[in-house]
């Protein structure tokens, strides 16, 4: 087998014409220079220098290997400067995955920041829910992924798709329930946590439970009589889990991932909703009110937001700095 360090003492040999100038180059001795060659002419099966009076000179095969070497050692430099770079944090590339609310709350600081401070480490960002994320990350499709799970939840199935026959809802409520399944298993993960986000109740401004604060949290129960505006699918089955915990199930008239939307049904009088505390930070509406909730149990809703990748990139220095800086810009908050 040949190897580079092979490549480089033929390349000084070749160079300076002796064995011994070749050793003065590289900083040995001229018998580990000898040693050296004769592995490399072991390995090709052929002689690779001939003796010219007091120097040496290389053979046609150490000729045809020389300007083969030149070109492998010019690869092999230009790779270490670059993996250099990367652990130096000279360079780098970090591909993001987040869901909605955090792209627009935690993502910017976060990016801004590694930004200024290593200009040379490129990051981009896509869109995604938890359970695309995740499929995403461990596909190699992106080094850190943004993602929730709700600490209190069994991974109960959303109400499907409103115009489904039972067989089509049943297929589908199987599908989604693997599928958040998987999403909120993360033992092959490294897990960041970031922040635990209260899940808050939306009212009409003019509700009789507007005002209610910290104080005087709201019981789901207390909403049992409401029309009710859903999130997306995971968020759904999160409610309706709740809902049901609490001894109801929610008449869910209209089901939008667009959290404005939401917020703009609701200040329309058409219903209530439970969103996370990060969607209202972007969006808000005169017409809404915001009220603290509790679930069956009496303690707060919550959903827990994290940052993942896989144990191997957790290595990688910028993506050590991305998950740095996500944890700094949720504990800033």
């Amino acid at each position: 087998m040949i190897e580079a360090r092979h490549l480089r003492v033929l390349h000084a040999v070749a160079r300076t014409g002796s064995f011994s100038a070749a050793a003065r180059e590289l900083g040995c001795t001229q018998p580990a220079v000898s040693q050296q060659m004769k592995a490399l002419e072991k390995a090709v099966d052929t002689p690779l220098v001939v003796r010219a009076g007091r120097e040496m000179q290389l053979s046609e095969a150490g000729r045809v290997l020389l300007r083969h070497a030149d070109g492998i050692l010019a690869g092999l430099s230009a790779a270490e400067e670059e993996v250099a770079a990367i652990a130096g944090l000279r360079a780098g590339r970090v591909r993001l995955v987040s869901f909605p609310t955090a792209s627009s709350t935690l993502v910017p600081r976060s990016v801004a920041q590694v930004r200024a401070a290593h200009p040379g480490v490129r990051v981009s960002l896509v869109e995604a829910e938890p359970v695309q994320a995740l499929a995403m990350l461990r596909g190699g499709e992106c080094e850190v992924a943004l993602a929730f799970r709700y600490p209190d939840s069994q991974g109960g199935p959303s109400l499907p798709s409103p115009h489904a026959t039972l067989r089509e809802a049943r297929a589908e409520a199987a599908l989604e329930a693997a599928a958040t399944a998987a999403a909120n298993d993360w033992s092959d993960l490294v897990v960041r946590p970031l922040l635990d986000d209260p899940m808050v109740g939306l009212v009409p401004a003019g509700h009789p439970l507007a005002e209610r604060g910290e104080d005087a949290p709201v019981d789901l129960a207390e909403l049992a009589g409401e029309q009710w505006i859903a999130g997306c699918p995971q968020c759904r089955g999160h409610l309706v889990e709740l809902c049901t915990d609490a001894g109801f199930a929610p008449a869910i008239e209209f089901a939008t991932d667009d959290y404005p939307a939401v917020v703009g049904l609701v200040g329309a009088g058409l219903g209530v909703a439970v969103l996370p505390g990060l969607a209202l930070e972007s969006v808000r509406h005169p017409g809404v009110a915001a009220v603290p909730v509790r679930v069956a149990s009496g303690e707060p809703a919550r959903r827990e937001v994290v940052a993942l990748t896989l144990p191997d990139l957790a290595e990688v220095p910028a993506v050590a700095l991305m998950l740095d800086q996500l944890a700094a810009a949720a504990a800033a908050r």
